[in-house]
């Protein structure tokens, strides 16, 4: 369960948000919306440990987050989260296969097993037997795609999505949530922020940053 309590974020003299809470517990797909610099990206990034709120606290586990040190974020970025990123945040000059392999964390590097997982993800996300791809010969889509099934092969239990589906086309930001559903419904917390109201609607609640309080 992902905790946040009182959370606030400034820059300067402009306040982002401020008492922000909510909980996003295992099994939950949580949309954070808004308008366009309300601060949706920033609050998943003090989530993800990749910024620093101004007060409060995001607990996990019992454990405030924003206080750990490097190799406490770094374990919590290994063995917890998984970010899915609008711009992909892949390894350009890379095949998808190692893309994936990447993501197979230490206790299950076994060979065999490590290609099973990379080719039963792939497969899922319509992209089977193109491990030896290089990554820039892809479209958007298919490099958004080839991001969510590192997802599926890492295994966190939270995902953070930062506007997933603002550059595809219908078809594929609906295979996308559809795969985060899969992840959602056997276990994972993910949180989405984004503006699209199909992507509202297939989620379980919604958070809306401005107002600081879920919504039906």
């Amino acid at each position: 369960m992902i905790e946040i309590v009182n959370l606030s974020k400034t820059f300067g003299t402009r306040t982002l948000w401020s008492d922000v809470n909510a909980t996003v517990s295992p099994g939950t797909m949580l949309a954070v919306v808004g308008p366009s610099g309300s601060g949706k990206s920033t609050l998943l990034n003090c989530i993800g440990l990749l910024d620093k709120p101004n007060a409060g606290a995001i607990r996990h586990g019992g454990r405030d987050i924003t206080r750990f040190g490097r190799r406490e974020t770094r374990h919590f970025r290994r063995d917890v989260l998984g970010y899915l990123f609008q711009n992909y945040a892949l390894i350009d000059n890379a095949t998808v296969g190692e893309n994936l392999e990447v993501a197979v964390k230490p206790q299950r590097t076994v060979r065999g097993a490590t290609r099973a997982t990379i080719a039963e993800a792939l497969d899922r996300v319509g992209l089977a037997g193109r491990e030896e791809e290089k990554v820039h010969h892809l479209s958007g889509g298919e490099q958004q795609r080839v991001a969510l099934a590192r997802l599926m092969v890492k295994k966190p239990s939270l995902v953070l999505a930062d506007e997933p589906t603002g550059a595809l086309d219908h078809a594929n930001s609906a295979a996308v949530i559809d795969v985060l559903r899969e992840m959602s419904d056997a276990g994972c917390a993910v949180v989405i922020a984004t503006h699209d109201d199909h992507v509202r609607d297939r989620c379980d609640a919604v958070f809306a940053v401005n107002e600081n309080a879920p919504v039906a």
